[in-house]
């Protein structure tokens, strides 16, 4: 049996009070390869979806102060603008370019910006691949994800054979489709999902960039319950000449991360184990349970950097809090280092998770918060956790 343990640590601000400040997503880190400059969106309103041409300011975060470098239309309250480090001086993002969506990458150094011809979703570690996908379906089946106010040309259709996942060729500034929404609803049958919406999401390379993941979702409708139109979760593993792997869950999974080139922890239902953490290694498909009955039920879960501990959070509990966890493998061990109020009243496309992100050096790790009121950017030093 693991053992389970509070341990709070202290909480800084990042962020000053000029506005409503959050990073966005879980699976990318806000820091520069230093750990000194933080990246952060700044919008003026909270607790609401963006409406097509408000604009989320860019910046960078030092010593208190929010330096604005760029603004975007494209960006939601969950995964902002996709905004992560390019390099060292440059950044990428998404935004609008007349009636279509693109990514920018913007040097720092001389101001100039590069348009490319696709928003990205993802990137390989070496930044010279992308995988994107139709922000405009994933608005619409999913909001919080996407990105509102565009034309989609999918509209009319379940599963097109012109939609699905593009892989880009940064360097050339190309895009192919490599899996489209027909490939997986022809391929890998199941019931219902033939006459009804599919869409794709959470989409993130593997650690080498020679395979990725992805959740392919459909929605079902349950005339007894209502009649409330549920959605179906599978998931996937794809190589870079779009070769599928399903992966085996049942019916279930949402949050997940590459621990190496060959595993990934996702949470997940399996029919022997039900809804929990589990390690998936491929190709063989084996799955394995980590961390049983140790962390929240689900959680935005990410490895350090050299993998010898696990970090996720919670969502909104009983209390009206969220927190943050850090698990140890090699001892079984878990760690509640903080817990922060969270207003259940917020929409659920607009509601504010912790999303927490580790520092390159492991020191620290960064999340989202509104406890004090206000959407803030915050870090948590674990240095006498993870050093001892």
């Amino acid at each position: 049996m693991g053992n389970y343990q509070i341990k709070n640590l202290p909480v800084t601000r990042m962020t000053p009070d000029d506005g409503h400040y959050f990073f966005g997503y879980f699976d990318k880190c806000p820091w520069d390869s230093q750990g000194k400059r933080l990246l952060a969106h700044r919008v003026g309103f909270v607790a609401r979806q963006p409406l097509f041409g408000e604009t989320a300011e860019l910046g960078i975060v030092e010593d208190g102060k929010f330096n604005k470098f760029a603004e975007t239309r494209a960006w939601n309250w969950q995964q902002g603008s996709m905004m992560q480090w390019f390099s060292d001086h440059e950044i990428i993002y998404n935004d609008v370019e007349d009636d279509h969506h693109v990514a920018r990458i913007l040097d720092l150094t001389t101001g100039k910006s590069r348009t490319l011809c696709r928003p990205i979703y993802c990137l390989s570690n070496d930044r010279k691949k992308a995988l994107s996908v139709n922000f405009c379906r994933l608005d619409r089946e999913r909001p919080g994800y996407g990105y509102p106010g565009l034309a989609d040309p999918s509209i009319e259709f379940g599963y097109p054979d012109f939609d699905g996942i593009w892989l880009m060729d940064l360097e050339k500034n190309t895009a192919e489709l490599l899996v489209s929404l027909q490939d997986v609803v022809q391929k890998f049958p199941r019931p219902g999902m033939d006459t009804t919406a599919n869409w794709f999401n959470h989409l993130l390379f593997s650690p080498d960039g020679e395979n990725f993941a992805f959740i392919h979702r459909w929605r079902i409708f349950v005339p007894e319950d209502g009649g409330w139109r549920y959605y179906v979760t599978r998931m996937f593993t794809c190589d870079l000449k779009g070769n599928l792997n399903e992966l085996p869950m049942k019916k279930h999974a949402s949050h997940y991360t590459w621990k190496n080139s060959n595993q990934l922890i996702i949470f997940s239902q399996y029919p022997e184990t039900e809804r929990q953490y589990h390690i998936y290694t491929i190709p063989e498909n084996r799955v394995e349970v980590i961390a049983k009955d140790l962390l929240p039920s689900d959680g935005h879960c990410s490895f350090s950097p050299d993998c010898s501990w696990l970090l996720t959070d919670s969502y909104i509990r009983k209390d009206e809090t969220r927190c943050i966890c850090l698990y140890h493998p090699e001892t079984d061990s878990a760690y509640e280092i903080g817990s922060f109020y969270s207003d259940g009243s917020w929409l659920q496309a607009s509601r504010c998770d912790l999303h927490p992100r580790w520092s390159p050096d492991m020191t620290r790790i960064c999340f989202d918060s509104m406890h004090e009121g206000k959407r803030s950017v915050y870090t948590i030093n674990i240095t006498e956790l993870v050093k001892a």
